[in-house]
C-alpha cells in the first residue's frame, strides 16, 4: 500500500493511540459496512488495516515495513539529540485537585438542593404554594362575596398542589425502585492505554456527584449501534454532556464550528473525535434536552496541554480543571433535579 497505507484508510497518523485507532475504525466502519451500502472490497481493506494497526506486534512489524521502504526512497535523516517525538507509553497523566472554594457553581448547586429543587417530573412547587397564598390574602381586603369566590379557587389551587406533591412523591419512589439509587452506570474502558477514560471516571465522581441529580454514564452507543462510541455522559436535570477521554502530545488545542480539531495553530491529525455526529444522535433521541459535547485532553507524555477557551463548538477540547469549572456550573442549573424520561433513555444506550 502506498504512503502510510492502513493509517491513511483509518485517517489517522502514526502517532495514534490503540483508542483513537479503533475509535476511527468504528467511524468508518459504519459507511464503508456493505450493510450500509459501502463497498465490500473497501470494507475488507478497512478491517484488514484495524487488525494490523490495534495489535501491537503486528502494528510494530508494520512500522518497521514503512520505515524501511521510506529509508530507502529518500536521504536519511539526524535526528537531532534530546528531541522527545511521540507518546511515552509510560506516562500517566494526573487528575487536578481542586479547590471546592474556587467553584462558583459548588455551593449555589448546595444551596439549590437544599431549597428543594428536586427531582423530576414536577413543577415548581414554592412558585405554586406563593400564588395559592395569594389567593388567600387578597381576598381579606375585598367582600364577603368576594371571599367566597377567591377561597373556592384557592381550595381548588391547594386540592391541585396536593396533588402534584404526591405525583412527585410517587415518581421519586419510581426512580428507587427501577434504579435503586444508582448514580453510576456502565465502566471506563479497562485496556492499558484506556488510563484516560480512567481518569475521566475519577473526575466525574470525584466531583460531579456533587450534584445530587447527577447521573454518570460510561460506554454509550449510538442510537442503533453496539459499539460503545461515546466514552462517557452526565446527566443532570434536562441537560446532558457527551465526553470524550482523549490522550495527546502536550500542545495548544482547539476547535472549530465543524468540529475540527487544530493542535499549534495547524489542522490535527493525530486523533479524530465523533462528538459533533454523536451530538445530533443524540438530541434526536432526546427532543427537549439540552446536549453539548466536550473533549477532555490528558497529556500522553510531560508537558503541558492548553486549550482555546471557546467552549460553545461542538467539540470543545478542555483540561480537567477547565471541564470542571465550566461543565460543572451548567449542569448546575438544576442540581437535584432527575428526569426519568431521559434518565431511562441514556441507561438504555449504555453497552
Amino acid at each position: 500500500m502506498r504512503g502510510e497505507g492502513y493509517y491513511d484508510l483509518l485517517g489517522v497518523d502514526r502517532r495514534a493511540s490503540t483508542s483513537e485507532i479503533k475509535s476511527a475504525y468504528r467511524q468508518r466502519a459504519r459507511t464503508a459496512h456493505p450493510d450500509a451500502g459501502g463497498s465490500p472490497d473497501e470494507f475488507q481493506a478497512l478491517r484488514q488495516a484495524y487488525e494490523v494497526l490495534v495489535d501491537p506486534l503486528q502494528r510494530a512489524a508494520y512500522d518497521r515495513a514503512l520505515d524501511r521502504a521510506a529509508a530507502t526512497s529518500s536521504p536519511v535523516r539526524a535526528r537531532r539529540p534530546g528531541r522527545k517525538l511521540g507518546e511515552d507509553p509510560s506516562f500517566t497523566a494526573e487528575l487536578p485537585v481542586l479547590d471546592p472554594d474556587a467553584l462558583e457553581w459548588w455551593d449555589a448547586a448546595r444551596e439549590k438542593a437544599r431549597t428543594g429543587d428536586r427531582a423530576a417530573p414536577g413543577h415548581a412547587p414554592a412558585a405554586l404554594l406563593l400564588a395559592w397564598l395569594l389567593l388567600v390574602v387578597l381576598p381579606i381586603m375585598a367582600g364577603a362575596l368576594a371571599v367566597a369566590v377567591w377561597l373556592v379557587l384557592a381550595s381548588a389551587v391547594a386540592i391541585w398542589l396536593v396533588r402534584q406533591h404526591r405525583e412527585m412523591a410517587r415518581a421519586e419512589r419510581a426512580v428507587d425502585d427501577e434504579f435503586g439509587g444508582t448514580v453510576v452506570f456502565g465502566a471506563p474502558g479497562a485496556e492499558p492505554d484506556q488510563w484516560g477514560e480512567r481518569l475521566t471516571a475519577e473526575l466525574l465522581e470525584r466531583y460531579l456527584t456533587r450534584l445530587p441529580g447527577a447521573r454518570i454514564f460510561h460506554g454509550l452507543a449510538w442510537p442503533g449501534s453496539v459499539f460503545a462510541d461515546i466514552d462517557h455522559a452526565v446527566l443532570a436535570g434536562r441537560r446532558l454532556v457527551l465526553i470524550e477521554s482523549k490522550t495527546w502530545l502536550p500542545g495548544h488545542y482547539a476547535a472549530d464550528e465543524y468540529g475540527e480539531l487544530w493542535r499549534d495553530n495547524r489542522r490535527f491529525r493525530g486523533g479524530a473525535t465523533q462528538l459533533p455526529e454523536a451530538l445530533d444522535a443524540f438530541r434526536a433521541l432526546l427532543p427537549g434536552a439540552e446536549i453539548r459535547g466536550a473533549l477532555i485532553v490528558y497529556p500522553s507524555r510531560t508537558g503541558e496541554i492548553t486549550t482555546d477557551e471557546d467552549f460553545d463548538v461542538p467539540a470543545p477540547p478542555m483540561t480537567p480543571d477547565q471541564f470542571v469549572q465550566v461543565i460543572g456550573d451548567w449542569l448546575a442549573a438544576e442540581p437535584a433535579r432527575v428526569d426519568v424520561r431521559l434518565l431511562r433513555k441514556v441507561r438504555a444506550q449504555v453497552v
